[in-house]
């Protein structure tokens, strides 16, 4: 076994080839791509990039919330991050009396920073290969299970070693290149992090779901907070007494802004990509899942902004939940479009002939036909769960029925969930949401994948219109005091309430029916692709291969380029504030500015104040908020996007069109200075030109 882990270690090193500026590197292994880096620019160490010895980069990096990055820029603990990233929290502060999301926050001192319940931010420690130790007992011929049984039992004591000696410490290992390879990565989590400043949404969100993934952009996408400690430095939960957080290491901000071909790296958390994967699974994304995906969350957006449209208030409860909603929705589109354009199932479908061709007489043959078997067996079953879950999960009410019973059911406060849902619910829209879904769940589901509950119900109204009458007619859990009047002893009511027995019935239908094949199937395909991956690194031992994205922490590097997004156009990589009066129009609330922007602009001047640029840094979800970085490592711009022709990149990586869009960092400070008269921070950063 062990000379299988070396041999397939010593496999991933020789395969560290350039290609182009695709790729997610693990920063404890940088120092066998800093060769490259440095010949495209860079003017650090790897050990200025990673280091446990000494206080380096990945110390100004935190994982923000459950799904971006953030970076420290002084050091009082100040962390700047994605407005779109902030923006839940903001969110909650807002009503119509105070609404950050319309006029924007500005903390004009350290005391009227606010609070953000639930979120924290996790500074990575360390991070190491354990392919060995995560192995250690397995032998060939023990069976699946036996194998899982044995990552399991050496994955808990190696976490549980990890975190015993210190304060706010989590770990977890991770399955890189289909388990293949496994890393220990340590964190200190920090749990007091306020918010001190956001731009106003029509500077944080310019541009709304129109320009959402796309270039031209002109979107001031940050938010500012800050992380607290209790006196020691150390993690503590809120409290008034906290201090503001000393780091090891934070960012300096370069003013010197951005040209064509400078060298750049983003250092943050990308979430999930499947760069390996055949193309059975590219055809079920591009041709069934994306598409029908796309139609549902159409449908949702536009009940949406119809009642948004109406009303302030409405605006402001839904801003969040439709941000949410539509981010995937546009990702989707640019992601089939990219994929068709690429021709990504023909290129794989031939690399996979090529591959048999090779595999022929080795242990790798017939994988290629063994995983299209699978997943010919997993897409219509998995097909039905996406449904289910764009259909009835996305249901408000029935959701917050679903959190109310099992509250009770543990006799914990339900005080906060009755707070933040009738906060920010409109029952005109979840009811119309309600007829939209389970109408579509009806027509586009086949019936052999239906559930019994749901054909009998809709014989029985007749319509899924008269089973929402009847549903939202009857259900308690649309009566805020009923809901909180609520006791241990009223179990029996709750469970025949309306909106439970549906929830329920379905869960119920998706556990027995439905959650059985697709675990069976996801097992199978975990196992195949993990020999699958080991057959790609022999058969090209020349290519480059990085693991996948998992949310951890990874390093990406370019340089800052334009592209061709179809014949006979060109797009310049930098956009400028130029560009934002072109686009203003008060009629049109996602292009309607502030006036104070329109006159700081009409004083002259400022004309060709950068906004946001554009990079080759290969990017995904989970990287929003990631600090853009220059050659000597300061900080240039926060990452937000990518480009629409390029989300295909998560399955494919073309280097001709994907491009990751940025925050210049020149703009945020110029939003803090100029709209948000809040210039004092910039007294604890530290700036180089």
């Amino acid at each position: 076994m062990k000379k299988t882990v070396l041999f397939l270690g010593a496999l991933i090193a020789f395969s560290l080839t350039a290609m182009a500026d695709e790729g997610m590197w693990l920063p404890s292994l940088i120092s066998q791509r800093i060769g490259d880096m440095q010949a495209k620019g860079f003017r650090l160490t790897a050990e200025d990039i990673y280091s446990v010895n000494q206080a380096s980069l990945k110390d100004a990096v935190v994982l923000f919330g459950g799904g971006c990055t953030g970076e420290l820029v002084s050091d009082e603990g100040l962390l700047l991050t994605n407005h779109h990233c902030g923006y839940s929290y903001i969110q909650r502060h807002s009503s119509v009396e105070h609404d950050y999301l319309k006029d924007g926050f500005w903390a004009m001192n350290r005391s009227q920073e606010l609070p953000n319940r639930g979120l924290s931010v996790s500074f990575l420690e360390r991070m190491e290969d354990v392919t060995d130790q995560v192995l250690q007992g397995y032998r060939t011929g023990m069976t699946e299970s036996q194998r899982d049984s044995v990552v399991r039992a050496n994955t808990r004591k190696l976490t549980a070693a990890a975190i015993k000696d210190g304060k706010g410490l989590t770990a977890n290992v991770e399955a890189l290149f289909y388990g293949n390879q496994y890393f220990l990565f340590v964190f200190r989590v920090f749990r007091d992090v306020r918010l001190v400043g956001a731009p106003p949404s029509s500077i944080g969100k310019f541009g709304g779901d129109t320009d959402n993934w796309m270039w031209p952009r002109h979107t001031g996408d940050f938010s500012i907070f800050r992380v607290y400690a209790d006196k020691d430095n150390n993690p503590a939960d809120y409290s008034p007494d906290n201090v503001p957080y000393h780091p090891k290491k934070f960012f300096k901000v370069s003013r010197a802004g951005v040209h064509e071909g400078d060298f750049t790296f983003v250092y943050g958390c990308p979430g999930s990509t499947q760069e390996y994967v055949m193309s059975e699974q590219v055809k079920y994304v591009s041709e069934v899942s994306d598409p029908q995906k796309i139609a549902l969350r159409t449908q949702r957006l536009d009940i949406q902004k119809k009642y948004m449209s109406q009303s302030q208030a409405v605006r402001i409860q839904y801003s969040s939940k439709n941000a949410s909603v539509s981010n995937a929705w546009k990702k989707w589109q640019g992601e089939e479009k990219g994929i068709k354009k690429n021709h990504t199932v023909a290129e794989k479908q031939a690399y996979e002939k090529r591959f048999r061709a090779w595999a022929k007489d080795t242990r790798y043959e017939g994988i290629v036909d063994q995983l299209g078997g699978i997943y010919a067996r997993r897409n219509p079953v998995y097909l039905a769960y996406e449904y289910y879950n764009e259909t009835v999960r996305t249901i408000e009410i029935l959701n917050f029925a679903s959190g109310i019973q099992t509250r009770l059911r543990s006799g914990s406060s339900r005080d906060d969930l009755v707070e933040s849902f009738f906060k920010d619910y409109y029952q005109p829209i979840d009811e119309e949401c309600f007829v939209a879904m389970l109408t579509s769940f009806d027509k586009y589901v086949p019936e052999n994948f239906k559930p019994a509950y749901f054909k009998e119900k809709l014989e029985s109204y007749g319509s899924v219109k008269a089973w929402k009458d009847d549903l939202y007619g009857k259900t308690l859990f649309t009566d805020r005091a009923k809901v909180a009047a609520l006791t241990a002893d009223d179990m029996e009511k709750v469970l025949t309430d309306p909106a439970i027995e549906l929830y329920s019935a379905f869960a119920q239908w998706y556990s027995e029916e439905i959650a059985p094949d697709i675990r069976e199937t996801t097992e199978a395909l975990r196992v195949a692709n993990r020999t699958y991956m080991q057959g790609q690194m022999e058969f090209e031992k020349d290519k480059t291969f990085y693991p996948d994205a998992n949310l951890t922490l990874r390093v990406a590097y370019g340089q800052v380029a334009g592209y061709a997004p179809y014949d006979a156009a060109y797009y310049y990589p930098v956009s400028t504030l130029k560009g934002i009066i072109e686009k203003d129009n008060p009629d049109i609330f996602d292009y309607n500015i502030p006036q104070v922007l329109r006159d700081i602009y009409a004083e002259g001047g400022h004309e060709d104040q950068p906004v946001c640029f554009l990079a080759t840094n290969h990017t995904t979800g989970g990287n929003s908020g990631s600090p853009v970085l220059n050659a000597d490592g300061n900080l240039i711009g926060i990452n937000f996007d990518r480009v629409w022709e390029g989300t295909m990149s998560d399955i494919v990586y073309d280097p001709e069109i994907c491009r990751n869009i940025s925050l210049d960092i020149r703009y945020l400070l110029f939003v803090v200075e100029q709209i948000g008269h809040a210039s004092y921070l910039f007294d604890e950063m530290v700036f180089v030109d």
